[in-house]
């Protein structure tokens, strides 16, 4: 089965094929000719996913998923959240967004804090939600060197690296995105 992942993010690509990809031919935004970005003009990560995947299944009318993820500090009452990749500005700089978190965290007790990614899924003319989430705390300084965004300074409960730090299998059992993307299957192979 082809299905098109509403994405021009390489790394989220990257992590999704290797997920389900053995089991789905994922299609990119750029296999279908679609290099624009997709705005994320509203609050929540569930009305985020959503737009992406209705714009991409308006235009094309074919089956699609996309997602959106945060990350929620505790602390910082659940920033960055749906502002996660722009939360330094516009330019979306990982390094920037990263060492933003770490200056607000500074004077902070708690570092507790939780990745969820929510997928939309639209096959036919129904949508569809699946939710994934890991809880974790946010390190005081980054480590490793692999994966992408805040994964540096996130190390998931029950475990003694960060994200950036595990190779992409390690991260794909555990991770939000891994998560969701396993109840999507799951829902798929239904």
């Amino acid at each position: 089965m082809k299905i098109v992942f509403a994405t021009n993010n390489n790394y989220k690509l990257k992590e999704v094929r290797k997920a389900i990809g053995h089991l789905y031919d994922i299609v990119s935004l750029a296999d279908i000719g679609y290099t624009k970005d997709i705005p994320e003009p509203h609050e929540t990560l569930e009305e985020n996913a959503l737009e992406k995947a209705r714009v991409i299944h308006q235009h094309f009318n074919i089956d699609c998923f996309s997602e959106d993820t945060g990350l929620e500090i505790d602390a910082l009452n659940g920033e960055p959240g749906v502002y996660s990749a722009r939360y330094a500005g516009a330019s979306r700089s990982s390094e920037n967004n990263m060492q933003l978190v770490l200056d607000n965290l500074a004077d902070k007790d708690s570092r507790k804090a939780q990745f969820r990614t929510v997928v939309a899924l639209i096959l036919g003319q129904k949508e569809y939600l699946f939710e994934g989430i890991v809880r974790g705390e946010i390190l005081l300084t980054k480590r490793g060197e692999e994966g992408f965004g805040y994964d540096p300074i996130f190390m998931p409960d029950g475990f003694d690296r960060s994200f950036a730090q595990m190779t992409d299998e390690e991260k794909n059992e555990i991770s939000h995105r891994g998560r969701a993307v396993r109840k999507l299957i799951a829902f798929l192979d239904k």
